[in-house]
């Protein structure tokens, strides 16, 4: 339930930040998308660590995938609110689906070895 509502949150300060909406929870729920997003991302990734360190490694992962993208976007002259959302929610769900195809790769692998 906990991990449903945060899904909801961040996906309307998504919706609000790239539908330019003008709104008091706008700035909360975008910023909550922004460290959210990659962090659940990263922490796919990191399924052979225990709980606690995941969840460190993970939000580590997401400040670092942020200013990441923020520098580039910056050193570009390309940054918008809008394309920095876009860019996060864009790094984010290609870090999920290599996660994804890496741990199926794996099944695979070992379906065949048997």
């Amino acid at each position: 339930m906990v991990a449903g509502a945060a899904t909801a949150i961040a996906g309307v300060g998504a919706v609000l930040a790239l539908a330019d909406i003008g709104s008091p929870l706008r700035a909360p729920f975008t910023l909550f998308f922004l460290l959210v997003a990659p962090a659940c991302a990263v922490g796919a990734a990191l399924r052979g660590l225990d709980p606690l360190s995941r969840s460190v490694v993970a939000a580590g992962g997401a400040v670092a995938v942020d200013l990441l993208v923020a520098q580039t976007m910056l050193a570009l002259h390309a940054w918008t609110v809008r394309g920095g959302v876009a860019v996060i929610a864009a790094v984010s769900l290609l870090l999920f689906l290599l996660a994804h195809v890496r741990r199926h790769r794996g099944r695979t692998a070992k379906s065949r070895a048997s």
